[in-house]
């Protein structure tokens, strides 16, 4: 099944014009490591073996450690084409293992540390992967054993690997193991061909699989550098997990490692975290989604780390509230930067150089003047500028179609290749976007996409659930949180919401998807034609948020890992 790409007559169009320079990922990092090697390209805190204070590695041995990897990884049989799928948190390993796999042409699958075995599974069956890294334990979570009972059901996955101390593989392949002396690599991935395929944000219960390459993610990590003014003397701290689209792309990791700058790893995007991080590293950039900005304008108030290094925030995600994102200046003393944009492609920035008004009120304009942007309403009509419609889009760095998915793709993207978004926005005169909501039936809970139907579908599976709907509710900190309204099964024993949830949670799924809220109640309004109106369940609940909201003070919870996790959003 051949993956959906550029006709010819763009993809020449896109080389004329410069945006696809016919690079590679392994190129990348070979020139880098031969202009500098002695630079640090990585900055790892946390402790390992034999690293107590943690490691920095330099663009030389970082070239050479994906040489080493690579060689083992085709001594294992793991070649050009097959899909390993890559879950490691913020850690050195991340990096060297990517870049192994790019220089063989192995595709990465980047799942997130907070997936558990029910999405692990399908990326595996899916993907039909060949193999599995991932960390021992991370975050109090035993990966080895859900790698062993994934294993167990996906015949295809032939390798697992963990990125840990030999004594703690579990009974798996310990990472260290794997080196061997570089080989010459006999069929080097082209420029055009897939690099990597990351996981969508999208509204359906299965999650799509979205295919980019070489030339295509490449530009976007130029383009970015040059709107974000990152060169060789940038010091990016990736705060967010480094598999999501934002901190690995806008500018992020690879932006970073592209212009030859420094990476920092952050294993927590908290303050208490992070800040010390940006003092001793002197970090210049980093991004966050906006409950995590919230959280560090609070914490910078503290003044307890000196934070005169740090340039520019970008925040994206999710829609940064106007009035937030007023506070940031005063509070950070940096630049901000929105960003709004989909792993699926289109990256939208406001500018360094934009008044202020520009920076707090809208969520930028696109990378590439070849991005192609279109406000339309429900049957595809052009809407003037300033009107509010569905946001479709086609460049040189957004997608074609989903990997494998050929019914979706009929109806995600038009007969002339524009990629319907989901987005709600409204065009400026200047060009720049305001993003209103989404189209979708998708909750955005602090960043983190949430698809109602997969809820739902597992919900369902519950003996004492007749029918459910998930809806998004407002929330002051996250933006949006999940509620799940359940109907009974007649004659079946009570249960609480706490119930609810923890069957959710016992089904293997992320934290973050399991439902903020469970409300119980006899029957669903309907739309007119018999559908369950979820407009209504929405007004419903967030007609009982703004009631409770005007009793006591928004709740800023405890816990911000289980707020606003880890694993927050593609924007980008």
């Amino acid at each position: 099944m051949s993956t959906p790409t550029w006709p010819s007559e763009f993809a020449e169009r896109y080389r004329a014009a410069g945006w696809w320079r016919g690079e590679t990922f392994g190129q990348m990092l070979r020139e880098r490591a031969a202009e500098h090697p002695d630079r640090i390209a990585i900055v790892d805190p946390a402790p390992a073996p034999g690293s107590p204070d943690g490691r920095r590695l330099t663009y030389g041995e970082l070239d050479a450690r994906a040489d080493r990897l690579a060689a083992g990884f085709l001594a294992r049989g793991i070649g050009k084409g097959d899909r390993v799928v890559l879950q490691l948190p913020n850690v050195a390993e991340f990096f060297e293992v990517m870049f192994a796999l790019f220089r063989i042409g192995a595709l990465p699958v980047f799942a997130l540390p907070a997936h558990r075995e029910s999405e692990v599974r399908y990326f595996c069956e899916f993907t039909e992967a060949a193999a599995y890294v991932i960390p021992a334990v991370h975050g109090g979570f035993d990966y080895r054993e859900l790698a062993t009972a994934v294993r167990e059901q996906v015949p295809t996955l032939r390798h697992v690997f963990v990125a840990a101390d030999p004594a703690e593989a579990g009974g798996h392949t310990p990472l260290a193991d794997v080196p061997s002396d570089p080989v010459p690599i006999t069929d080097p991935p082209a420029p055009g061909d897939l690099a990597f395929l990351q996981l969508s944000g999208g509204s359906t219960g299965v999650p799509k699989l979205i295919p980019r390459t070489h030339d295509d993610y490449i530009y976007s990590l130029w383009g970015s550098n040059e709107i974000c003014a990152v060169d060789e003397t940038s010091v990016y701290l990736c705060a967010l997990p480094a598999a999501h689209n934002f901190p690995l792309s806008s500018p992020g990791t690879l932006g970073a490692l592209y212009a030859g700058a420094r990476v920092v790893l952050a294993p927590q995007p908290s303050p208490d975290v992070a800040f010390p991080l940006i003092e001793r590293e002197r970090v210049t950039l980093t991004g966050l989604v906006p409950p995590l900005a919230l959280a560090w304008i609070e914490a910078a108030g503290r003044g307890e780390h000196d934070l005169s290094s740090l340039q520019v925030l970008l925040v994206g995600g999710a829609k940064f509230s106007e009035e937030a994102a007023r506070r940031v200046r005063p509070a950070l003393n940096c630049t901000l930067q929105q960003v709004f944009g989909m792993a699926e492609g289109l990256v939208n920035y406001t500018r360094l150089d934009d008044d202020e008004e520009t920076i707090v009120t809208t969520q930028g304009r696109p990378i590439s003047p070849d991005d192609e942007v279109r406000v339309v309403d429900d049957e595809d009509n052009d809407l003037p500028v300033g009107a509010t419609g569905h946001l479709l889009t086609r460049g040189p760095y957004t997608i074609r179609g989903y990997w494998r998915a050929p019914e979706y793709n009929a109806t995600a993207f038009t007969a002339d290749g524009f990629y319907r978004t989901g987005d709600v926005v409204r065009l400026t005169e200047d060009g720049y976007l305001v993003v209103e909501g989404r189209a979708k039936d998708q909750i955005n809970r602090g960043g983190e996409k949430v698809a109602a139907e997969e809820i739902e579908n597992h919900i369902l599976a519950h003996p004492a659930v007749h029918d459910v709907a998930v809806v998004s509710m407002p929330d002051a900190y996250l933006g949006e949180r999940t509620c799940a309204y359940v109907v009974p099964r007649a004659g079946a024993e009570p249960v609480r919401p706490i119930a609810i949830k923890k069957f959710v949670r016992e089904r293997g799924l992320a934290a973050y998807k399991v439902p903020d809220r469970v409300e119980f109640i006899d029957a669903f309004p309907s739309t007119g034609v018999g559908k369950v109106s979820k407009k209504d369940l929405r007004a419903a609940i967030a007609a009982q948020v703004a009631a409770r909201a005007a009793e006591q003070p928004a709740e800023v919870p405890a816990d911000p890992s289980r707020a606003a996790p880890p694993a927050a959003a593609p924007t980008s």
